[in-house]
């Protein structure tokens, strides 16, 4: 076994300038595209201020302005995969989260809230062609994640994963928040299930979207009402990652992976392990102490196995800049479950510092183990050609050494 460790960043975000998305938008819609644009530039600019970052922002990406082109620029992606020591990663939507995203609400919240659906389904498009083209350069090192706004029409998203495949994307993400539509527990869905158990195409959830209006007043970011709503970021902090969980637990109990034991799901950037086992073990106590349920009916008999077995079966966990303390709980949720991701390029992930970030975070760590969750788990999971992944990481990969005691350098 080679002493250069396979690296998987589950969790990587790549995309355009807003405004450079045009000529991956059906020209029909350009006129209405320059019109929105600016609005939304706008909008996304006053948040900023609002939530008080654009110093931090600015201050944070003044000394690594050409290290971020790497967000649609190829050939800086290379070189930050290879400063990492990354040999694959997965691709999520929202390059530099505030302005490199997908026109018509098209990005990493696919939220339907004031969304207009054709609209939202060609600026979801628009990026999935450039994601395809994107990760066409190497598709053994780029898993692009597709956005696929499935709420809208069921039937038209199931023509959407068609193409994703026939164009080279194996992974979808879908909506976490569904508003006044149907929720995951409705069978309207399971053409939607059924064509990505048949393709083997991957469905993702990743944190981040909440019901903004609730936390900081139903006009922002065009008004800002901070001092109205004192603590509303907080608020939305300790709330967001509960927003991740909720359709799981709609599609666990609503009998999803019973009718669809292949599909696979990924949630990433979601608290891991001190979120998820309390969640499951709250699952698990509704599935087997029937005493404490007993009056409220039969809401089981349609599910064969505990909601914790189905997500051992069907369920991963994309790690994304998981800390010591969670690794050192690993077992708790099974160390097959966590694959690591950098978060590249958003401020709060181990970029630019990622290798120091391994020595620090892995030193001491079983090699079995943290090869797993390192990229093992990942490989398996997404079905990735190891062989040609680790003729990249003996060039690049970190060294078996950062599981010393020590820390010895890679």
């Amino acid at each position: 076994m080679s002493d250069r460790l396979i690296v998987v960043s589950s969790d990587c975000h790549a995309g355009l300038h807003i405004s450079d998305y045009k000529p991956y938008v059906e020209s029909k819609y350009h006129d209405i595209m320059d019109m929105a644009v600016p609005v939304q530039i706008e909008m996304t600019e006053k948040a900023e201020q609002s939530f008080l970052i654009k110093e931090i922002n600015d201050a944070w990406r003044a000394p690594i302005k050409q290290q971020l082109t790497g967000a649609w620029d190829y050939r800086e992606r290379l070189k930050m995969l290879t400063d990492d020591g990354i040999a694959a990663e997965v691709i999520f939507p929202d390059g530099i989260t505030e302005m490199n995203t997908p026109p018509f609400g098209a990005g990493l919240g696919l939220s339907p809230r004031d969304q207009v659906p054709e609209l939202q389904w060609a600026g979801a498009m628009a990026h999935n062609r450039w994601l395809a083209e994107f990760c066409g350069n190497n598709p053994d090192r780029h898993i692009g994640v597709a956005s696929i706004p499935l709420l809208w029409d069921v039937q038209q998203a199931v023509e959407a994963v068609r193409w994703c495949v026939d164009n080279g994307l194996r992974a979808v993400m879908i909506p976490t928040l569904w508003g006044e539509h149907a929720p995951y527990h409705d069978t309207r869905y399971d053409p939607f299930w059924a064509v990505c158990e048949d393709l083997g195409v991957i469905v993702h959830f990743h944190s981040g979207p909440a019901p903004h209006p609730e936390y900081f007043g139903k006009t922002w970011p065009a008004e800002d009402r901070s001092d109205e709503l004192p603590g509303a970021m907080g608020i939305y902090v300790s709330e967001v990652m509960w927003w991740l969980y909720r359709p799981l637990t709609f599609m666990l109990w609503g009998g999803v992976f019973e009718r669809y034991p292949r599909l696979k799901v990924v949630m990433t950037e979601g608290g891991t392990v001190f979120m998820l086992p309390p969640w499951l073990r709250l699952l698990d106590h509704n599935y087997t102490d029937v005493q404490f349920s007993a009056k409220l009916g039969d809401f089981r008999s349609h599910l064969s196995m505990s909601p914790s077995e189905y997500f051992q079966r069907n369920i991963a966990v994309g790690a994304s800049c998981v800390p010591r303390k969670d690794i050192d709980l690993r077992n708790v949720i099974g160390v097959d479950k966590l694959m690591w991701g950098s978060d590249y390029p958003h401020p709060e992930g181990t970029w630019p510092n990622t290798r120091d970030y391994f020595r620090d975070t892995f030193a001491g760590v079983p090699e079995a183990d943290g090869r797993k969750i390192l990229g093992e788990n990942a490989i398996a999971w997404y079905g990735l050609d190891r062989a040609r992944l680790q003729a990249v990481a003996d060039k690049i990969g970190p060294a078996t050494s950062i599981f010393d005691n020590a820390g010895a350098a890679a």
